[in-house]
């Protein structure tokens, strides 16, 4: 699943590729952002944690990574 964080005051936004399912990115997104944690924590598929401070939390994109293309073909 890839996670897309837009944070407040950064002209970039973080990306990553969770193992999640996209409802259990969404209940971690939702408890940070409803002030049970300071703090939204995301895991990636390499075990990195990702943590971000829920009152600098901007947007929150959620979809399936999209595939690479490789060589020439018609689109």
């Amino acid at each position: 699943m890839e996670v897309k964080i837009g944070v407040l005051h950064t002209p970039r936004e973080i990306v990553l590729e969770s193992g999640e399912s996209a409802e259990e990115v969404e209940r971690v997104v939702g408890e940070a952002l409803a002030g049970k944690t300071p703090l939204l924590s995301l895991t990636d598929e390499k075990g990195r944690k990702v943590l971000v401070p829920a009152d600098r939390i901007a947007y929150i994109e959620i979809g399936e990574p999209a595939t690479r293309r490789v060589g020439f073909g018609a689109l």
